[in-house]
């Protein structure tokens, strides 16, 4: 079974030879009464890009925002199993989960600047963990802005509100925003969905370049650009009760040309979603 997509090259980078970053064992989520995911079991490589796909309503974002704990705000949220950053539990009772957040970053669907400049965009998260030295922030604001590739744009305006930024500067931003507080792991919820087309493949252009140092997974219904910019990928599915599932999970280069589950092959064809 091999399947014609159409889209530039995929990575080759060698998976098997990155370390394991995230864990996550039989974990499953409910909202109160509704289990919104069921025992996903998978392994999220160090030195790589991870595509989460799937339908709409199929658990994606909820499985993304297990890695960093921010189901947690949801009232009635209950998770079984367990997941792993590092080899540690980030649902013991003992972990700092303002710390595991400085460690897991994460960027939103809709670029959400503050209502500040630019500056005190970047330097928001530094200021909050404790960096007072005026020079020091500058330092990380500009350091962060030029790993989000965008210092050349705003060198001049880093007085003017982040909110005067095009959507597409303004979702750089949030990058930098994140940047700032040297996380280890980025997530993406569908970072690209309010951009042009231009501004999406700088996005992209940037997602792989900030793979370098970083572990990367993307929520996407984007499937060319699954394939453009992931090394591994996830398709999730749900069940007749709504519960979302784990159907397959392996390098990218795989699942889209010659998937193992026939239900992946519908999907990333077009068949159904």
């Amino acid at each position: 079974m091999s399947i014609n997509l159409n889209v530039p090259e995929m990575s080759n980078k060698p998976i098997d030879k990155c370390v394991t970053k995230l864990k996550v064992e039989n974990a499953s989520l409910y909202y109160g009464s509704f289990q919104a995911l069921r025992k996903i079991t998978l392994e999220i490589p160090s030195c790589a890009i991870t595509a989460i796909i799937g339908p709409s309503g199929c658990g994606k974002s909820t499985l993304l925002r297990l890695f960093n704990r921010m189901n947690d705000l949801i009232s009635g949220v209950k998770v079984e199993g367990n997941v792993e950053l590092d080899g540690i539990s980030i649902y013991d009772s003992k972990i700092d989960v303002t710390e595991l957040r400085k460690r897991v970053g994460m960027v939103f669907q809709k670029p959400n600047p503050f209502p500040m400049s630019v500056t005190e965009n970047v330097a928001f998260g530094p200021k909050r963990h404790g960096v007072k030295n005026r020079g020091e922030l500058d330092e990380i604001v500009e350091k962060s802005l030029k790993q989000a590739a965008l210092w050349d744009e705003v060198k001049d305006k880093l007085g003017q509100s982040g909110l005067a930024l095009s959507g597409g500067q303004q979702q750089r931003l949030c990058i930098a925003r994140v940047l700032a507080v040297e996380p280890e792991v980025i997530l993406m919820d569908e970072p690209c969905s309010a951009l042009d087309p231009v501004a999406t493949l700088k996005i992209e252009d940037l997602m792989r370049n900030l793979a370098a140092d970083y572990t990367i997974i993307i929520v996407t219904h984007n499937m060319q650009q699954a394939a453009r910019v992931s090394d591994t990928a996830a398709f999730m599915m749900m069940e007749s009760d709504r519960a979302g599932v784990l159907v397959e999970y392996g390098p990218t280069a795989q699942l889209f040309t010659n998937p193992k589950d026939k239900r992946t092959e519908d999907y990333i064809t077009g068949r159904f979603g």
